[in-house]
């Protein structure tokens, strides 16, 4: 049971009402993060672009959002975002090896082994060494790279919210979320 009561989507108003009425379904990600009013919109906004507008690839992306939610023990974004990364090109191997975090794992090519090897000095370390970063550089445009930086950020400021507030998880509904963020990003 979470820590927090969640946020009825029917007591909300405003832009966060119109926000909740947009959505495919009212996760409980979204009702815990309501209690932060200035902040759930452009959070929401965030994500959002991270999902369906960056430069990075669908399949290194989820890579990125599964390593950083394996690290940080965030099972509210493994559960969600599983089916996400296997609905947009991932292996079943490959989630296996980012759960395991066998960033050397027959699953991964070199581009992903290279992006998981940056993934983990920025999360556990903050500062990449020169070798793993040069060798991210080899397979990823400057853009990549920062959206790379900010889509494990995210996802970590997001497992400390459904983690320390011990936020309930929902059934996966990943696919459905992320095919409805779609169309809101227009």
């Amino acid at each position: 049971m979470a820590r927090l009561p969640l946020i009825d989507p029917e007591t909300t108003s405003g832009d966060i009402r119109a926000s909740f009425d947009r959505m495919p379904v009212k996760l409980n990600i979204f009702r815990m993060m309501a209690h932060a009013e200035a902040n759930m919109i452009p959070a929401m906004r965030l994500g959002n672009s991270i999902l369906h507008k960056q430069k990075l690839s669908a399949v290194n992306r989820e890579l990125l959002i599964l390593q950083a939610a394996q690290l940080e023990g965030g099972a509210y974004e493994w559960r969600q975002h599983v089916p996400i990364a296997l609905g947009v090109g991932c292996t079943q191997a490959q989630v296996d090896a980012v759960e395991r975090g066998d960033y050397d794992a027959a699953a991964l090519n070199e581009s992903e082994r290279a992006l998981l090897r940056f993934g983990r000095e920025v999360v556990e370390n903050v500062r990449v060494p020169e070798a793993i970063f040069a060798a991210a550089r080899k397979y990823f445009s400057d853009q990549e790279i920062v959206e790379s930086i900010v889509a494990l950020g995210f996802y970590m400021m997001m497992a400390r919210v459904t983690e320390a507030t011990e936020t309930d998880l929902d059934p996966a509904a990943g696919m459905t979320v992320y095919e409805g963020g779609k169309k809101s990003s227009g």
